[in-house]
């Protein structure tokens, strides 16, 4: 089935609401640990955040977990800061104009493997999240 993209992209509103579906459909371990973690969207990550990850094209990042990653909690002192999901729109459109899945899809996709990398899971136990994450979003 090939996705048909008419009408405009979706504004920021509207990723935050696919993300904080996604985010109700993890299982439920995950959503113990990471708790109510906010999804904020941005159209790019900012310069510092590009720079201090290495990352020259703003295109290249489509994601980001801020927080400090589950394993290492009691061994840093607090920042004040609070755990964010940040999706970024821009990245995440072109992504979704380059597949032939549903927007959601890739939304899914980006979460998972940001809160699985903060949640210290390899990439196999990422791939099996993002599965159950789908099933269980498939009506039936």
């Amino acid at each position: 089935m090939s996705a048909v993209r008419h009408g405009r992209p979706p504004d920021l509103d509207e990723l935050v609401r696919l993300g904080e579906e996604v985010l109700a459909e993890l299982p439920e371990f995950v959503r113990e640990h990471i708790g109510a973690v906010p999804v904020r969207v941005e159209d790019f990550a900012d310069e510092a955040t590009l720079a201090a990850l290495g990352i020259e094209d703003p295109f290249e990042l489509s994601g980001l977990y801020r927080g400090v990653p589950i394993g290492h909690r009691e061994s840093i002192i607090p920042t004040g800061e609070p755990d964010m999901i940040f999706l970024y729109r821009r990245p995440i459109l072109e992504e979704w104009c380059e597949e032939d899945v549903p927007l959601k899809d890739v939304v899914r996709t980006v979460l998972v493997h940001e809160i699985g990398h903060h949640l210290g899971l390899s990439d196999e136990d990422i791939d099996r999240l993002e599965e159950e994450a789908r099933l269980e979003d498939e009506p039936g």
